[in-house]
């Protein structure tokens, strides 16, 4: 069977400052750090090698404390831009109104809930609200794990599900010094730049079958696979569109419930459909999601099919205080009315096609970049030392993000060898902020 790799040791993480490398920067930076680092603890860790201060933000742009402009090309959880005056006036008139729990009557989680459940489609039809991705998550994995009477989890390589106790343990992503649950199981991402298209469902199929073997032998069972359908931590693969749906088949085959996590693809990021999933011609019996509803208010929730919550419904109970609360759900509804009538989606696709084929102009005369792509706007950029072995290079690719970082373009790396640029703009990106992207990539990669 095909092994999973380990990752390296690294205490740090991809693209993070290293607070030995203090003594280069100039003193205000370091003096911040420092008081950072006295108040907040070893725990927090930077971006960058030079960190960015950020004092207020608009749209997709931010501004530091200088009045230097940045170009955010990565922040997903602001959805509809940094700051938007819909989000802010509605969370602005609701916490003057009211703001309180789940446990007294009130009509806008109701409205709220009757506009988004549909966009789901079968089986879903019941929703819960959490405040975070993590705690959407492990909530969600719990449910399963009390419907199914069983602990097994399966997860994809390098995934990335959350920092509560429990989805840590499914965060291999985290780095190889945060362990993994006993009772989790991993199988390869879809690498469709070194893989046969053709084979990687089953490829995929073939793993997933050796690990559910496995829990059954150990008797912990399969309760349940967990993906995000562009597998965005593990080098963000968004084609093709034909492995979920067959996996699916398996896992439930063998007692489980699929959970298709939408902290990162989903609300039209995407591009094509509305959830990363749907691209997959897929059902799952839970669908996650994180603050994006909100536009980074602590909004998020998971949605369920009937027949998985009942078990979990009739004998526990769920409340969260903060979680739904009244100004929460404000937030989200003027995300979502955002979304649709400011047409994200639309932009989703029509940008993030921009900027890949901009970036495979750029390839043909930069034979580093080995692979463009993605969809809508989640988009990856893999570097190699050679295109003919695809031996993969991370020490380009984390000096293109320092580069772009130095020009003012805020973006990441992802990807086991952290060695895929990873672009995630807010959706409202526009076509300038697409060629301001592009020549600054350009610029950089002459120079690098």
């Amino acid at each position: 069977m095909t092994a999973v790799k380990e990752r390296k040791v690294n205490v740090g993480m991809v693209n993070g400052f290293d607070p030995a490398n203090i003594s280069a920067l100039d003193s205000a930076t370091r003096d911040m750090i420092e008081r950072r680092q006295a108040l907040l603890g070893p725990a927090y860790r930077l971006m960058y090698a030079n960190p960015v201060e950020i004092r207020r933000a608009k749209g997709t742009l931010l501004w530091d404390s200088a009045g230097n402009e940045y170009l955010d090309a990565y922040n997903n959880v602001v959805s509809v831009g940094h700051c938007h005056p819909r989000v802010v006036e509605a969370v602005y008139e609701q916490m003057q109104t009211l703001c309180t729990h789940t446990r007294y009557l009130q009509d806008g989680i109701l409205e709220f809930a009757s506009q988004i459940v549909p966009t789901f489609g079968d089986p879903i039809r019941h929703i819960m609200f959490t405040c975070t991705g993590s705690e959407a998550n492990d909530l969600a994995l719990r449910i399963a794990m009390h419907h199914t009477g069983r602990k097994g989890i399966v997860i994809t390589s390098e995934a990335y599900t959350g920092n509560s106790f429990l989805t840590a343990g499914l965060s291999p992503s985290l780095g190889r010094k945060s362990p993994l649950g006993e009772w989790v199981r991993r199988i390869p991402g879809p690498d469709s730049y070194r893989m046969n298209r053709a084979d990687i469902a089953a490829t995929l199929i073939r793993q997933l079958k050796y690990e559910i073997e496995e829990l059954e032998r150990r008797g912990e069972g399969l309760a349940a696979f967990i993906a995000d359908s562009l597998f965005s931590s593990d080098g963000i693969y968004a084609d093709p569109t034909d492995i979920l749906a067959p996996i699916a088949e398996v896992v439930r085959a063998a007692g489980g419930v699929v959970i298709a996590d939408e902290v990162q693809a989903g609300f039209g990021r995407s591009g094509d459909k509305f959830w990363g999933f749907q691209r997959h011609s897929h059902r799952p019996d839970i669908v996650t999601m994180g603050k994006p509803m909100g536009n980074g208010f602590p909004v998020a929730a998971v949605a369920v099919a009937p027949h998985v919550i009942e078990r979990f419904g009739n004998e526990m109970r769920y409340f969260n205080t903060f979680g739904g609360n009244t100004v929460a759900i404000a937030a989200a509804r003027a995300t979502f009315d955002v979304l649709k009538s400011e047409g994200l989606q639309e932009n989703a696709a029509r940008i993030g096609r921009m900027i890949q084929e901009g970036i495979r102009e750029i390839a043909k005369s930069d034979e580093r970049i080995g692979d463009v792509r993605g969809a809508g706007l989640y988009i990856g950029v893999e570097f190699v030392k050679d295109r003919s072995t695809k031996e993969q290079d991370s020490a380009t690719a984390l000096a293109v993000v320092d580069g772009l970082r130095q020009r003012r373009v805020l973006i990441s790396a992802t990807g086991y060898h952290a060695n895929t640029l990873k672009i995630r703009p807010p959706l409202v990106f526009s076509a300038a902020d697409a060629d301001r992207l592009l020549t600054a990539l350009a610029e950089t990669l002459k120079a690098v």
